[in-house]
C-alpha cells in the first residue's frame, strides 16, 4: 500500500489541474478558487516527492507520472492564465497586437514547460539545485498577476498587467530561463546548518514572508527576483 502513496499525490496533483483548466474557461472565473486549486496541487506535486524519497520507492513510472501531472497544474494552466490576460482588453495595447489569434501566443509557455519537464527526467539532477525554473516556480508567478489583477485599485497596475507587451516579456523570459542553464537553489533542506547553501535558503524564505505579509500578492515577482539573484550569487564561479 505505501509504494502507491507517492503515486496518489501525483494523480491528485493532476486532478487539481484539470479542475483549475475547466474554472479558467468560465466566464466569470472565481480567481481566488482557481488559486487554491493550483496551489493545492502545487503542494501535492511537493508530496509525491517527498514520501517517495522518505520511503525510497522512487520509480521510473513515478516520475513519468509527475511529468504528465506537472504538464496540466504547471504547464496548461499558466498558458491558460495567460492567454485569459491576453483577451482582457487595455489602453496601452496597439491593435496589431490584439488580434484575437494572437493570444494563443501564451501557450508559448505550455510548450517550454513540456520541454522543461522532459529535460528533467533525463538528466542528472542535484539535490541542491535545479537546473533551470522548476516549472511550479513559474506557475506561482504567473498566477500572482492573476492575483494582483483582482486585487489591485490602481488603473496603471491594472493596464501593466494586461498590457500585451509585458505579457509577451513574461512568456518569453519565464520559458527562456525553464529551460537555460541557470542553477536555482533547491529548497529542500539536507541540514539545517549554516553555510552558504543554507544561508541563501534561509535568506529566500525569511524575506519572501516578510514580503508577502507586508506587501500581499503584489510581492511575488518581487520574491520571484530575490530567488533568480540570490541563487546566480550562490552559484556563480
Amino acid at each position: 500500500m505505501i509504494k502507491h502513496i507517492p503515486n496518489l499525490f501525483t494523480l491528485l496533483n493532476l486532478l487539481c489541474g484539470c479542475i483549475a483548466t475547466v474554472l479558467l474557461f468560465e466566464n466569470e472565473i472565481n480567481i481566488y478558487l482557481v488559486a487554491l486549486i493550483i496551489l493545492t496541487g502545487i503542494v501535492f506535486d511537493f508530496l509525491d516527492g517527498f514520501f517517495a524519497r522518505k520511503f525510497n520507492i522512487q520509480s521510473k513510472l513515478g516520475l513519468e507520472l509527475d511529468s504528465l501531472a506537472d504538464l496540466i497544474t504547471s504547464g496548461l494552466v499558466p498558458g491558460i492564465i495567460i492567454f485569459r490576460l491576453f483577451k482582457i482588453p487595455n489602453n496601452l495595447t496597439f491593435s496589431i497586437i490584439s488580434d484575437d489569434w494572437f493570444a494563443y501566443f501564451a501557450f508559448v509557455i505550455t510548450i517550454s514547460s513540456a520541454y522543461r519537464l522532459a529535460k528533467f527526467n533525463i538528466q542528472e539532477n542535484s539535490k541542491s539545485y535545479f537546473l533551470g525554473l522548476p516549472v511550479p516556480a513559474n506557475t506561482i508567478l504567473i498566477l500572482s498577476l492573476l492575483l494582483i489583477l483582482n486585487t489591485s485599485n490602481y488603473d496603471f497596475v491594472v493596464d501593466a498587467i494586461t498590457n500585451d507587451f509585458l505579457l509577451i516579456a513574461v512568456v518569453l523570459i519565464s520559458s527562456f530561463l525553464m529551460n537555460s542553464n541557470y542553477k536555482f537553489i533547491s529548497l529542500k533542506f539536507d541540514g539545517y546548518d549554516f553555510n552558504k547553501l543554507n544561508n541563501s535558503r534561509y535568506f529566500i524564505i525569511f524575506s519572501s514572508i516578510i514580503l508577502f505579509f507586508t506587501m500581499s500578492y503584489i510581492s511575488i515577482p518581487l520574491i520571484f527576483l530575490i530567488y533568480f539573484l540570490t541563487s546566480f550569487l550562490a552559484f556563480r564561479n
